[in-house]
C-alpha cells in the first residue's frame, strides 16, 4: 500500500508545481509550457484578478511575451489604453495647470535602437486572462480554487498537500521542484524560514474604483498613465481604466495613526475624489475599495533545495514604475529555462543555483530605484526617510533598470564581477551577463530580430564565411554533449542562414571580430563570447557550455 492509499488522498505527479496563479505564477506556467515542461499550478482564488492594477509592462517584459507568442494578444487586450503615455502632476484637473513629469514613454522613438518592442499599458485584470488561456493552450494543468495546505521536501523532490476549496477534496502532489509565486506574505517563504532585508513598509493607500461620466470631459485630451493630484487637503493618484467612465483613485491611508479601512466610506471617498480633481459636483459612484501596502523588501535567498521563490514572495517594491510585477515576470523567465534544462538532462542541477545569484541582486537594485521614483513623483502618502531608495535610486531614468540590468555572476563566463547590476546607462553590446543586443536580420521566412532566435535552446552566432570554424564546432559539440544548440551563420553568401540589414555588422554589434562567436542563453542573455578566433573552437565551445550549464 502506498502513502496516498494510507492517507486516503488522491495522488498526482508533476515535474514542477507552481503555487500562486497571479501574474508571476501564470507567467511561469506560460514559459514552462513554451519549453515543453509539464507542470501543475494551484491558486486558492477562483479566478484571475478583477482589479485594474499592476498595468505597466516594461520593454523587457514585452520582449519575453513576444518570444512566448502572446505579445499581440496582450496588445489587443490593452487597446483601450494604447494612447495613454504620460505622467501628470497637478494640484487639480480644472484648467491647464500642473506639469508633465514626462509626456511620452519613448520620445523620439529612440527605444527602437535597443528593442523590437516597447512598453505596454495592460491592467492585471486584462493581462491575466490572456496568460491563463495561453498557458492552458500549451497544456498547463492550472487549478484554481485549490489551496496548498502544506509541503515537505526531500533529496528527490517535493510533496505538497492541496485542497479544493470547492469540493473539499485533498490531493497529494509529488513534484521535482516547487515554484512559490504566492505573494508578499508567502506561506512558503515563511515555512522555509527565509528572512527579508530592506526598509520594510513604505506607505499605505486605498485603491478606490469608481465610475464617472463627467470626469472624461474634465480630463479632456490629457491621456496620462497616472495623474498625481497634489491638493494637500485631498491628494491622491488618478488612473484611467477606459478613458471614458471607469477610473481608479489611490488615496493615502495611515493605519500607523490608527486610521481604519472602514473609515473610507462611500461618502468620504466621493468627497475626497471631488476635492482632489477640483470639481465639487462631479458625478462619482464608488464601485469598490481595497487596501494595498507599498514596501521595500527582498528575500535573503531565493531558493531552499528544490523550492524557489518568484515575484512578490521574493521581493516587494514601491509600485511607482511598476518595477515589482516586471521583475517578477522576469524572475519566472530566468527560472523556467533553467528548470527545463535540468529536467531535460542537458544541464546539471547546479545550474539552478544561478537563479539566486542572478535575480536577487537585480531585485535589490530595482527595489531601491522604485522607492527613489516614488520620492521623485511625490507619491501620495509617502514620506520618505533619510536615504530612501538606497544606492540604486541615484541612477536616473528607468530604461537602464528595465533593459540594461546585468548578471555579473551566475550562469555566465567572462562577465566582470565588478560591473554594477544596474548600470548608469544602457549598454547592450554583447558583453557576457548582459541581454544580447537587438538587430534586424533577414532569413528565408522574413525579417526578424536577433531576440526572436532565443527561447528554447542555446544559440551560437558566428560569421557566414566560416573562417572561425565555429559553425562546424557547434554541430560537433551539440551532438557530443546532447545539448540543444542552434548555430547560425550571419552575413552574406550561400552559407548564411541570417543576413543583417544593409549598413549593419553583426560582429561589431556583438563586440567580436569576424572570426569570433557569441553564445546566447535561451533567456536572451549572453552566456559567453570569443572576441576573436580560437585554435580549437570545438574545445573552447565545449568548455563554455559545460561551464555555463554546470555540466560535470
Amino acid at each position: 500500500m502506498n502513502r496516498w492509499e494510507e492517507t486516503g488522498e488522491a495522488g498526482h505527479r508533476t515535474p514542477v508545481l507552481i503555487v500562486g496563479g497571479s501574474l508571476v505564477g501564470l507567467s511561469t506556467s506560460l514559459f514552462l509550457g513554451r519549453l515543453g515542461v509539464p507542470h501543475t499550478l494551484v491558486e486558492r482564488h477562483s479566478g484571475t484578478s478583477i482589479h485594474p492594477r499592476g498595468r505597466g509592462n516594461n520593454v523587457r517584459t514585452m520582449e519575453l511575451f513576444r518570444a512566448a507568442g502572446v505579445e499581440q494578444r496582450i496588445k489587443e487586450a490593452a487597446s483601450v489604453l494604447a494612447d495613454n503615455h504620460g505622467i501628470l502632476q497637478t494640484p487639480s484637473l480644472v484648467g491647464d495647470v500642473g506639469e508633465w513629469l514626462f509626456k511620452e514613454i519613448d520620445p523620439g522613438g529612440g527605444l527602437a535602437r535597443f528593442s523590437p518592442g516597447g512598453w505596454c499599458l495592460c491592467s492585471q485584470n486584462d493581462l491575466e486572462p490572456v496568460l491563463l488561456s495561453s498557458a492552458r493552450e500549451l497544456g498547463g494543468d492550472l487549478r484554481f480554487s485549490t489551496e496548498m495546505m502544506s509541503f515537505e521536501q526531500d533529496s528527490d523532490g517535493v510533496t505538497a498537500h492541496v485542497k479544493s476549496r470547492e469540493t473539499g477534496e485533498h490531493t497529494t502532489i509529488r513534484a521535482d521542484y516547487l515554484v512559490a509565486a504566492d505573494g508578499p506574505r508567502s506561506p512558503v517563504r515563511e515555512e522555509l524560514g527565509i528572512g527579508q532585508s530592506g526598509p520594510g513598509d513604505l506607505f499605505h493607500n486605498v485603491s478606490i474604483t469608481f465610475t464617472s461620466r463627467g470626469l472624461a470631459e474634465v480630463v479632456g485630451d490629457r491621456r496620462f498613465i497616472v495623474c498625481y493630484l497634489t491638493n494637500p487637503e485631498a491628494d491622491g493618484a488618478l488612473l484611467p481604466v477606459d478613458n471614458r467612465e471607469h477610473w481608479v483613485f489611490h488615496a493615502p491611508w495611515h493605519p500607523e495613526d490608527g486610521e481604519t479601512l472602514e473609515e473610507f466610506t462611500d461618502e468620504r471617498c466621493t468627497e475626497h475624489i471631488r476635492r482632489a480633481i477640483g470639481v465639487p459636483d462631479l458625478d462619482v459612484r464608488i464601485t469598490g475599495r481595497a487596501a494595498w501596502h507599498a514596501a521595500e523588501r527582498v528575500a535573503e535567498r531565493y531558493a531552499h533545495s528544490r523550492v524557489f521563490l518568484a515575484g512578490d514572495s521574493a521581493h516587494e517594491m514601491s509600485p511607482t514604475g511598476a518595477f515589482g510585477s516586471n521583475t517578477g515576470i522576469q524572475d519566472a523567465h530566468n527560472l523556467a529555462w533553467k528548470l527545463a534544462a535540468v529536467l531535460g538532462g542537458w544541464a546539471g542541477p547546479g545550474l539552478l543555483e544561478s537563479y539566486d545569484a542572478e535575480r536577487r541582486p537585480v531585485a535589490e537594485a530595482t527595489s531601491a530605484r522604485a522607492s527613489s521614483r516614488s520620492v521623485e513623483h511625490s507619491h501620495p502618502g509617502y514620506t520618505p526617510g533619510p536615504g530612501a531608495g538606497g544606492p540604486g535610486g541615484r541612477k536616473g531614468g528607468i530604461l537602464n533598470v528595465a533593459l540594461g540590468y546585468r548578471y555579473p555572476r551566475g550562469a555566465v563566463l567572462g562577465a566582470d564581477p565588478a560591473t554594477p547590476v544596474v548600470p548608469e546607462g544602457v549598454r547592450l553590446t554583447g558583453e557576457p551577463g548582459s541581454r544580447a543586443p537587438h538587430m534586424w536580420l533577414n532569413r528565408a521566412d522574413g525579417r526578424i530580430s536577433t531576440l526572436d532566435l532565443y527561447e528554447r535552446s542555446m544559440v551560437l552566432l558566428s560569421s557566414a564565411d566560416g573562417s572561425g570554424g565555429w559553425h562546424t564546432a557547434a554541430g560537433e559539440v551539440a551532438r557530443r554533449l546532447s545539448v540543444p544548440l542552434d548555430s547560425y551563420r550571419v552575413g552574406g553568401g550561400p552559407d548564411a542562414e541570417l543576413s543583417p540589414e544593409s549598413g549593419t555588422d553583426w560582429a561589431e554589434v556583438h563586440g567580436v571580430t569576424a572570426d569570433g562567436a557569441v553564445l546566447v542563453r535561451p533567456d536572451g542573455f549572453v552566456a559567453w563570447r570569443s572576441e576573436g578566433p580560437s585554435a580549437d573552437p570545438a574545445a573552447a565551445l565545449r568548455e563554455a557550455l559545460e561551464g555555463v550549464l554546470n555540466r560535470d
